[in-house]
């Protein structure tokens, strides 16, 4: 059994996102990613082979999809990303960290 904080400690973010994995079990994944104002390079895509389930607790992030649309996420909303989605990090607040939960899940 393992009691912990998603807030406390929050690492500083600042030089680059910070990417924890809190749990891992039988091809899933749970990570907590602390943001503070960074973006995917330019021309840079994020396509994996598992789905990612992805939930901004803290702050606000915009995600980028290949086909020119965005999706803009603050605290509380969530998106399923299915495998294979192209998808980038448009923008993350640049005043306050963002905190987001991502599950990675097999397809």
């Amino acid at each position: 059994m393992t009691k912990a904080n998603l807030f406390t400690p929050l690492p500083d973010a600042f030089e680059g996102e910070i990417f924890d994995t809190l749990l891992s079990r039988a091809g899933t994944r749970l990570e907590r990613i602390v943001s503070h104002g960074q973006c995917s390079p330019d021309g840079f895509w994020y396509e994996q082979a598992e789905g990612e389930w992805v939930l901004v607790l803290k702050g606000e992030a915009e995600l980028g999809f290949e086909d020119g649309s965005a999706v803009r996420l603050g605290p509380g909303e969530y998106l399923d990303l299915a495998p294979g989605v192209r998808h980038r990090v448009n923008w993350t607040t640049p005043d306050e960290p963002t905190v987001w939960l991502a599950l990675f899940y097999p397809p």
